[in-house]
């Protein structure tokens, strides 16, 4: 007899077996209080998703898995930003930036950044693994699976799930840990694009798979949202 589903899935994010978890752009100057896109940042909240990134993310901690924080800035001069994207040139004139360095750009809350995560940082396009040091460092921790989560639903986490799908690795996508807008374009997209290349779970299924007792290996505890 087969594997079930969840069998399947707990072969997949088993945490000895080469899961990494991704947050995308779960910053503050999108998701937080005083977020450039209200909106969206109101989203990833009413939706849980942003709660969920933060569950996720606290027991990849407590079972090994690594974590990866990736993030999108801009120098204050704009150097080396794209300006080819109607997108590019409307974040430009935003309110809030995402200046390298300013609080706009540390994780928000309550997701929380322990020690032994990563934070890949870039300055330009639309995808966190494009022409970033985040394909490199998977494949330096063993990554064979990545669970993608974050914002949005509309742009960076597809751009992630399809780069990440052409360079080999499975893609896992809890379907709640994802936000964009409006709100019914989620799930829209999750049913009709991210379904057709990455497995679609849930967080508790995710923390179904991890609640094994933490073995050897890292150490280090939850420390900041930096």
């Amino acid at each position: 007899m087969g594997q079930s589903s969840a069998e399947r899935l707990g072969e997949r994010l088993r945490p000895d077996g080469g899961v990494v978890l991704l947050t995308v752009e779960c910053q503050q100057g999108v998701v937080g209080p005083d977020s450039a896109l209200p909106e969206l940042a109101a989203a990833a909240r009413r939706s849980g998703a942003l709660r969920n990134v933060a569950r996720l993310v606290a027991a990849a901690h407590r079972a090994d898995v690594q974590v990866l924080h990736a993030v999108a800035e801009r120098r204050p001069d704009g150097r080396g930003a794209n300006t080819n994207a109607r997108l590019f040139r409307a974040a430009g004139r935003l309110p809030v930036q995402q200046h390298s360095g300013s609080t706009a750009v540390r994780i928000a809350a309550p997701i929380e950044v322990a020690d032994e995560d990563l934070v890949v940082r870039r300055l330009h396009g639309l995808s966190p693994l494009a022409g970033t040091d985040v394909d490199a460092l998977l494949r330096n921790l063993g990554c064979r699976t990545l669970i993608v989560t974050g914002v949005s639903a509309n742009v960076a986490v597809p751009n992630a799930v399809f780069d990440a799908v052409n360079l080999g690795y499975t893609v896992v996508v809890p379907g709640d840990a994802i936000a964009g807008v409006p709100a019914d374009y989620t799930p829209a997209m999750i049913r009709h694009t991210l379904a057709l290349v990455a497995t679609i779970t849930t967080t508790d299924e995710v923390l179904d798979c991890w609640k094994a007792p933490r073995g050897p290996g890292r150490t280090g505890g939850a420390v900041s949202r930096g």
